[in-house]
């Protein structure tokens, strides 16, 4: 049996995942998540969202102690570490790598004023030609307010970092970031190249405290003697891998090159494509990051769509329509009529305000039912036709940026087991669907191991990666597909 293992971290907001992957193999031998429940959010007030770090440290090691124990992996046998994470979310620490508040983390809103203020007052020229984004509610914005609000705890920053610069920190002593990290923080100048100073200045940061840039693939410190004594790794385990969770999901699922897409479709939905030149959506309705595979030389882009309204509408539908019967038999029972559902359909977005529609909250709507023609089927498959027609209109906004789409990737999960979500996803965008077995705390694993050198590139680390199924466009009934598509756009116009 080998000794060499990789170890993949991968920090959400639920939970902290560790994963081993034996480095020869490339099979996951152990995997394991703390808290078992799902980690809590703290909300002092409305719109406001945070964690402490020092739960996120606590949870990886026990993450870890766990799979070693259940591989007999000994600290000496990992060769290498990789860290997926929360994106967005701001950490602030003092001289002594001490926590000075709670992380805000993705999901806070209050930093939004702050964001849309420094929009118009740079302009959209500015922000979306060096930003590739408007700031936001990003890591930048977030930092401005504590700057107002919480001055004295602003004085005491040395260092400001993502979350998964905080593990990295933790394990290493050394507080450092990449690219990747610092575009979805809406700190970096694509244009110049370089941290986005007149950002920094806009808000009256000193540059000082934004850490050190290292590559997304290199050694980027070292497991500390402090921190091997608390994990029972070994010191001087190199960290050599880092992502935010999208681009490292897209990762996990082998997607590096222009044209390729991630998909997810939980609660709510991603579409996450790769780019090869810099550009960006004029009404910021996508967003738009350094890959991690960007480079100054080669231009590789995350563009990130988000549907809120996807598997919550799907539940909704199950929990108030056919609460009787699991959702295979849902699936069934949609599949039961035709594509576009004779005539019936919905408009997906009842999950607050989407992005892709310029920030607008439309709700969702059940349109063209016919009480004497249609039942409960109908409103099944046209729910589920209407979350595949609003990534398809997001996915147009992508093309329009330059992207070909023309394959994509995703993990056999929540949506993507109905096969009617998936043939129509197909039918309707012309690609190919491949379904995979993978998670983000392995895809960071093999992630270390590109970074260590122990993987030559990304095929090499992903040449094990289990393809489930792969699901071709229905030609046949394309013209079927496209025109309940159209009759789609032509309700949501209506509705925007």
């Amino acid at each position: 049996m080998s000794n060499r293992y990789l170890l993949g971290f991968d920090v959400g907001s639920s939970s902290v995942k560790a994963s081993l992957v034996n480095a020869d193999t490339g099979k996951c031998v152990a995997t394991a998540f703390y808290p078992e429940k799902e980690a809590p959010i703290m909300a002092v007030k409305a719109g406001w969202a945070e964690q402490e770090p020092q739960m996120w440290w606590d949870n990886a090691k026990l993450s870890l102690k766990k799979i070693m124990a259940d591989a007999q992996v000994k600290g000496e046998d990992i060769k290498a570490i990789g860290i997926s994470y929360q994106m967005h979310g701001l950490v602030c620490v003092d001289k002594n790598l001490q926590a000075l508040r709670p992380s805000i983390i993705w999901c806070d809103s209050r930093a939004v004023p702050y964001g849309e203020k420094a929009f118009r007052d740079l302009g959209a020229e500015q922000c979306l030609g060096h930003l590739l984004n408007s700031p936001g509610n990003f890591t930048a914005a977030k930092l401005a307010w504590v700057k107002e609000n919480e001055p004295d705890i602003y004085e005491k920053i040395y260092k400001v970092m993502l979350p998964g610069d905080y593990i990295a920190m933790r394990l290493s002593g050394v507080a450092n970031t990449t690219v990747s990290g610092l575009s979805e923080g809406m700190l970096w100048d694509f244009k110049n190249n370089r941290v986005a100073d007149f950002l920094t200045k806009y808000y009256g940061f000193d540059e000082s405290i934004i850490s050190d840039i290292v590559p997304t693939f290199s050694i980027q410190s070292e497991v500390s003697a402090e921190a091997a004594a608390e994990t029972g790794l070994e010191a001087g385990t190199p960290i050599t891998y880092r992502a935010g969770d999208q681009p490292n999901n897209a990762l996990s699922l082998n997607v590096f090159n222009p044209g390729e897409i991630a998909s997810t479709a939980g609660t709510s939905g991603v579409v996450y494509g790769v780019l090869g030149n810099v550009n960006y959506d004029k009404k910021s309705r996508v967003n738009t990051f350094a890959h991690v595979n960007h480079t100054a030389e080669q231009t590789r882009l995350g563009v990130l769509l988000c549907i809120n309204g996807t598997g919550i509408l799907n539940a909704w539908v199950h929990r108030n329509i056919t609460p009787e019967v699991g959702y295979a038999e849902m699936n069934d029972l949609a599949a039961t009529v035709p594509i576009g559902s004779e005539g019936v359909t919905v408009i997906p977005f009842g999950n607050g305000a989407e992005r892709v529609l310029e920030n607008k909250e439309i709700g969702c709507s059940f349109n063209g039912v016919n009480f004497n023609k249609h039942n409960r089927a109908h409103l099944v498959r046209a729910a589920q036709e209407g979350i595949v027609f609003s990534f398809c209109y997001g996915m147009e906004i992508m093309q329009q940026m330059g992207m070909d789409i023309h394959k994509i990737h995703a993990g056999k999960a929540n949506m993507f087991l109905s096969p009617l979500f998936r043939d129509t996803l197909a039918g309707v965008s012309g690609a190919t669907i491949e379904l995979y077995d993978t998670d983000g705390s392995v895809g960071a694993a093999k992630g270390a191991g590109i970074g260590a050198g122990i993987y030559k590139d990304n095929n090499e680390a992903f040449a094990s990666l289990d393809k489930l199924q792969v699901i071709e466009p229905d030609e046949a009934h394309r013209a079927e597909y496209l025109a309940a598509y159209a009759r789609w756009k032509d309700i949501l116009k209506n509705n925007i």
